[in-house]
């Protein structure tokens, strides 16, 4: 069946959003934001234009009988939204929050019940998967309850969705992301990488006035701060055939900096200022602090002329209002804390720290050891351009600095004025000394809507596929390799040495596909056997064929694939082999070993799934 719909989810780590389209009209169809209902206190359910991505679990006696069910559940195992968001606040041992980023993090195992991390073991917990597949069950269902526009339209499951991840996602974190969306039972999904997204959103906002804004030459650096991530990219606008043309050169690695650390750093200085006062703040009560301190925080950035917010703790005593402490967030830590702590004045040559190492360190999310955007914005100007094949045709400056001409705002960090300004400020330090001049309000993007801008742009990109808007070429944001061991003699004690085929190129694009030229491997087949698979976001100059010995660190392992490859009941057999690579048009990267006489043919798919030999 034909979809009716083209639809945009935007899965954040704050918060998400939906937006639609009409998906047959040959006409300019109009983007809407939907609504979306939940729970946003006991007995009172509401529509919000944003589900914030937190997710609570009830105790026995959390709730009364009756006074969280949802129209499509009557007595849902969960509370999801905005309620969750404000129970969390008192109880942060039941809540799972930052889901996406631990979904991200190959430091743990991501479908295994971990979350709330560290939480008693009388809590149930859930697997950053189930998490985000729960955040997207509850769209789909507000979907078909009917209750997104007052009538009931086709399943979800029957629409094109357009579900956005981090630019900055490697292979494995967008397959579970994809594992999730199927849980939630959705059929039909690409993945985008969510500051293409922010762009198509201004694409969209702007209609054709687009092109009087940027001209060929111009390079648009796209900032994204959102409640988990720091995602950097860089699109240059070029010209083919009389028209303009843009394209996606440059994406950073992924950071574990935003909002939830700028939220954590004001929690501490809570905690300091509550325990020299006599008040001792444990774990759970610091939690607490985190969450008061986001929601402190978006209220003095929404009003410039407030001055403090009031901040109420609930102490460890049995009484309700005795034991309760206060405190107050002020205008004055925002300044100190996040302007210059996260954005802090420094130059182009000064890049983020590395980590201190200490021999055992606690289990949890792998945050950036340095917390100055700013500095990790001047690493990725200055090495991952650098490092591209279209490097040729990037702006740069005497250092080789890569100098944007035009900067895009996105994710819900840059909804502070105070800190855009900072961020252009610092940049513009950076461009004049290169010998350009700093980008004026003209080059400043406007973004349409921050907090909708993702899913708005995910179904503009829907609309492009389809022939009816301007389309960002891009393809794969990393290299990727395969591992071919080497036929050195072994050597007892140690491992043959690995080296590193590559297999995919950086921007390699949707659709097509590459053929190793020249070289036949070895398969093993009839027997268990490991593939590894590695990628790159700083090597953007290997070609596919190249066949590396020493990478050092400009290479990354991904998980490793065990599968037995079968072949007419043979065990043990090593088949000479050719490779040819796809990377489909919803992303997944897929490796074919063809026998030397062509009648035999393997899949390899460059993900995680059980069985992904075939």
């Amino acid at each position: 069946m034909a979809a009716k719909y083209i639809v945009g989810i935007d899965l954040g780590t704050t918060n998400s959003a939906l937006a639609r389209c009409d998906a047959n009209t040959e006409e300019d169809s109009r983007i809407e934001v939907l609504g979306i209902l939940q729970s946003v206190n006991t007995n009172e359910v509401a529509e919000r234009t944003l589900l914030p991505s937190f997710l609570y679990i009830p105790g026995e006696f959390d709730f009364p009988k009756g006074s969280i069910a949802l129209p499509w559940d009557p007595e849902p195992k969960f509370v999801v939204g905005e309620l969750a968001r404000k129970r969390g606040a008192e109880s942060p041992n039941r809540l799972v929050a930052s889901a996406k980023s631990w979904l991200s993090y190959a430091g743990v195992n991501r479908t295994s019940p971990i979350l709330p991390w560290q939480a008693p073991e009388e809590v149930r917990k859930l697997s950053p998967v189930e998490a985000s597949s729960q955040f997207l069950e509850h769209l789909r269902s507000v979907w078909e309850s009917g209750e997104a526009d007052g009538q009931r339209e086709p399943p979800l499951a029957e629409q094109e969705v357009l579900l956005t991840v981090p630019a900055s996602f490697d292979e494995e974190a967008r397959e579970l992301t994809r594992r999730a969306a199927e849980k939630a039972g959705f059929q039909h999904v690409t993945l985008l990488e969510e500051p293409q997204a922010a762009f198509y959103a201004w694409l969209e906002s702007h209609a054709d006035a687009w092109r009087s804004r940027i001209k060929v030459g111009d390079l648009v650096l796209v900032c994204d701060v959102g409640g988990g991530t720091t995602d950097f990219s860089l699109i240059s606008v070029s010209e083919e055939n009389g028209e303009l043309t843009l394209k996606r050169v440059a994406v950073g690695d992924h950071i574990l900096l935003g909002g939830d650390n700028m939220d954590l750093a004001l929690a501490r200085v809570l905690q300091q200022r509550l325990e020299a006062s006599g008040h001792r703040v444990d774990t759970w009560q610091l939690h607490g602090l985190w969450h008061q301190s986001r929601m402190a925080k978006e209220k003095l950035f929404a009003s410039p002329r407030t001055q403090s917010c009031p901040i109420t703790l609930l102490g460890k005593g049995t009484k309700l209002i005795g034991g309760t402490i206060k405190t107050e967030l002020t205008r004055e830590d925002l300044d100190q804390v996040l302007v210059k702590g996260f954005f802090p004045e420094v130059a182009s040559s000064e890049l983020p720290a590395r980590q201190r190492r200490v021999g055992f360190q606690e289990l949890g999310l792998p945050y950036a050891a340095d917390p100055a955007v700013t500095k990790h914005l001047a690493r990725f100007l200055s090495e991952q351009a650098r490092n591209s094949p279209e490097a040729a045709g990037i702006r740069r400056g005497r250092s080789g600095l890569a100098c944007p001409t035009h900067i895009l705002f996105n994710g819900g960090v840059m909804k502070a004025a105070v800190l855009r300004d900072r961020l252009v400020e610092v940049l513009n330090s950076w461009v004049t000394q290169e010998g350009f001049d700093g980008l004026g309000a003209q080059q400043i993007l406007e973004a349409p809507d921050l907090e909708h801008a993702v899913a708005r742009g995910a179904a503009y990109y829907g609309k492009a596929r389809r022939g009816r808007g301007v389309r960002i070429r891009s393809g794969a944001s990393r290299t990727y390799y395969i591992g071919i061991e080497s036929a050195m003699p072994a050597v007892p004690g140690m491992e043959a040495p690995l080296k590193a085929l590559c297999v995919v190129p950086f921007g390699m694009e949707e659709g097509t596909e590459a053929t190793i030229p020249n070289r036949e491997f070895g398969l093993v087949v009839g027997e268990p056997a490991e593939f590894r698979f590695l990628n790159s976001s700083v090597r953007k100059q290997d070609q596919v064929g190249s066949l590396l010995e020493d990478w050092g660190d400009d290479i990354e392992e991904l998980s490793p694939l065990e599968v037995t490859l079968e072949l007419d009941g043979q065990q043990g057999t090593v088949v000479p082999v050719r490779l040819e690579t796809r990377v489909t048009e919803i992303g997944t990267l897929e490796v074919w070993c063809v026998s030397r006489d062509g009648t035999q043919r393997w899949k390899l798919e460059l993900n995680i799934r059980e069985k992904t030999g075939r």
